[in-house]
């Protein structure tokens, strides 16, 4: 069976490393969580309505949509997500993570940052439908690709991620001795200081699809309804009120994507079940807004591509004879501060 549908086999080989699934304290959780997961009421739009998913998407800083990919579809990028965790958990049997701990970004392990030079990934990324939504949602069809990416969480991530978001304003991150400069963050700056980021219109979308149906017990992202535009700190682990830690988008179909302002509060949840939770995605800047743009993308996948697609994929592809450097990066890239357990 696949490894990123219900299969005891990832568990047995990538899951609960050094934990108990059967303990009770874990037993407990599910239960809990079972009975009170999932955002009450949650709206999933067919992929056909794009006006709904549009306006969904507006209200909340997010929406979730069914029926995205095809079976097909669902089939080819499940094949590619197996082939990418059995690479990634050859360098990490102890399943110490880049995210936590069980806990991996796709994109955070590869020497491009992203996962586009997968087939799989590069599939993502040319869809009629998501791109009617996304058209709809920009007011224009001269929005670009990022990139695809996405992450999964193993059986056995059993703690909850901080609540975060996925960019924030222009930030220079200085040497607390020297002063210096040591790297910067962000793309936004108004240097009047009278905006930031969270009073433009929707910059940056995450488009995330799930492998496996979400479910209260499986590791369901979480998102803050509204919290898009808000300008109060997000809270901590410790000052999170319970209700923000069960608004979970479940339950939602395997197939379905999970449209995302990134901006919108969000964080990954406990994966007690015995299955492999991934997301891959595919990401997309608004016309006017670009932030860490190169290429990922090679360009037999490019060719390979729709008209259209290589229209939105125009700034990622790899130039004409360009060799992209593959592999996957030292420590998988290592873990955030903000992330680590």
């Amino acid at each position: 069976m696949s490894l990123s549908s219900k299969s005891d086999d990832a568990r047995e080989t990538f899951g609960w490393v050094g934990l108990d699934s059967s303990a009770p304290k874990y037993a407990a959780q599910r239960k809990y969580l079972t009975a009170n997961n999932g955002i009450k009421g949650l709206e999933v739009v067919d992929a056909g309505d794009v006006e709904r998913a549009r306006d969904t998407f507006y209200r909340d800083g997010f929406v979730a949509v069914r029926n995205l990919l095809t079976q097909q579809q669902l089939s080819f990028i499940r094949q590619g997500c197996d082939r990418v965790i059995s690479e990634i958990m050859q360098l990490d049997e102890r399943g110490l993570g880049n995210r936590g701990s069980h806990r991996y970004s796709f994109g955070s392990t590869s020497l491009t940052g992203q996962m586009s030079h997968h087939p799989e990934w590069a599939m993502l990324l040319d869809l009629p439908d998501l791109d009617a939504i996304l058209t709809a949602i920009f007011n224009s069809e001269d929005y670009v690709s990022r990139g695809a990416g996405g992450d999964f969480c193993l059986p056995g991530a059993v703690n909850y991620q901080p609540l975060h978001s996925d960019m924030g304003d222009y930030r220079e991150h200085k040497d607390q001795e020297t002063g210096k400069t040591i790297y910067k963050s962000g793309a936004f700056q108004d240097p009047r200081g009278i905006l930031n980021y969270r009073d433009l219109p929707c910059p940056f979308i995450a488009c995330n699809f799930p492998m496996v149906d979400f479910t209260p017990i499986n590791g369901p992202t979480r998102q803050i309804p509204g919290t898009q535009n808000t300008k109060e700190p997000i809270p901590n682990l410790a000052n999170e009120p319970e209700w923000m830690k069960l608004s979970t988008v479940c339950p939602v179909p395997a197939g379905s994507v999970v449209i995302r302002d990134v901006r919108a509060w969000h964080g990954g949840t406990p994966n007690l079940s015995n299955e492999i939770r991934a997301i891959p995605n595919a990401e997309f800047f608004a016309p006017w807004f670009r932030q860490n743009v190169r290429p990922s993308l090679p360009q037999n996948l490019f060719e390979s591509m729709s008209q259209r697609g290589q229209s939105v994929c125009r700034e990622i592809v790899a130039p004409a004879g360009h060799r992209l450097t593959l592999g996957y990066r030292d420590n998988l890239g290592g873990t955030p501060e903000v992330f680590r357990d």
